[in-house]
């Protein structure tokens, strides 16, 4: 039988990559939803595997009748501040397997708790799949891995910039310099600034050492959950560093009512937007990650890092989502239950996939 998976928000730059890249690497029929019917895409005249569907989230019924018509569903529609849980909970009561690109930390906790249910119906959903979160999860499950006792998670990323992504990237950016948040640093949890504390980090070329600074990820308390460690570090830049500062200003001068305002977010998002569709040009689309952990290994101090360059982050993205749905496609990912990257997939099956994509990792 033909698998057939349904990816929601398949119009966007990231839906559209994991539809590639699936398309790339399985047999499967893909149905791509969006809000309005397109003219037909080049995606869909390159591959006999992909279909269109009409179908907006607030319709529930036609919501649930495009999940129980499907093997696997796949969440792409952004941005997941403004989502519930509502399609993870129509996939457990129909028995489908779920992934989802989310990035939220409320969205995150939303899905987690539908964890006994989803256990209870046989069905596997893994959530944060993408480039980060997801690719970067695993990383860290690597590095983890080669101590015997891990302590502090370091983990950045840095875009060069629209990493090849859309306006709802630029949005899901902005929304997250509203509030502060929860970091675990020695062993308890403590408020953070969004876009505070810069650090330079060197990552591979050709960005070299480049400016990050604290964001608000899933990682931040999955990694805590996910292993015993004192401290968990998330940090974010962009390339070229004019946007960094820019988004400085935007989390510490500009009035707090300001950015909350749903309209203000989508100027700020538009205008940024438009910057980059000209610095694109110079400064590619890439995207480079580093995960540090550092903790003890023969009874000393060791340290073990990872980094991973990719010149397309929308690309990247598509391959961390569509390498998960390839194995639980396969038969190879079956984990009942809600569950972060690095508390389903092992660190072999990550490799095997990432290597068969041309990804490598240092």
């Amino acid at each position: 039988m033909t698998d057939k998976i349904l990816i929601l928000g398949g119009r966007g730059r990231i839906g559209s990559s994991v539809a590639q890249d699936i398309t790339a690497n399985t047999q499967a029929k893909i149905t791509v939803t969006g809000r309005t019917t397109p003219e037909v895409t080049v995606q869909q005249k390159e591959s006999s595997q992909i279909q269109f569907l009409a179908l907006d989230l607030a319709d529930h019924e036609g919501l649930r009748n495009a999940i129980a018509s499907h093997n696997l569903v796949i969440h792409c529609a952004g941005p997941f501040m403004y989502r519930d849980a509502t399609v993870l909970k129509v996939c457990i009561e129909e028995g489908i397997n779920y992934l989802d690109v989310s990035d939220n930390r409320a969205f995150t906790r939303k899905a987690l708790a539908c964890r006994e249910a989803a256990a209870n119906k046989g069905v596997t959903a893994i959530i944060n799949t993408g480039i980060f979160p997801g690719i970067s999860n695993s990383m860290v499950r690597r590095d983890v891995e080669q101590l015997d006792q891990a302590e502090k998670i370091h983990l950045s990323y840095v875009v060069a910039g629209s990493g090849g992504a859309g306006v709802t990237v630029m949005r899901t950016t902005f929304l997250g310099l509203q509030e502060p948040f929860e970091a675990w640093i020695d062993n308890e949890w403590k408020l953070i600034k969004p876009y505070s504390a810069r650090e330079t980090i060197q990552f591979p070329k050709p960005y070299g050492k480049a400016g990050v600074y604290w964001f608000d990820m899933p990682e931040a308390f999955t990694l805590v959950d996910s292993f015993p460690v004192k401290t968990v570090i998330t940090k974010f830049g962009s390339i070229p560093d004019l946007y960094n500062h820019l988004t400085w200003i935007a989390a510490h001068i500009f009035p707090s009512a300001w950015l909350k305002n749903p309209n203000s977010i989508e100027f700020l998002s538009q205008v940024s937007y438009r910057m980059t569709q000209v610095s694109d040009r110079f400064s590619g689309i890439g995207v480079a990650i580093r995960s540090e952990v550092s903790g003890y290994k023969n009874n000393q101090l060791a340290t073990s890092c990872s980094t991973l360059l990719h010149e397309d982050t929308a690309v990247a993205a598509g391959a961390g989502t569509g390498s998960i749905a390839e194995l639980v496609l396969a038969g190879k990912l079956e984990k009942p239950g809600v569950w972060p990257v690095e508390q389903a997939l092992s660190t072999e099956l990550f490799e095997e996939t990432m290597q068969h994509r041309g990804i490598k990792l240092h």
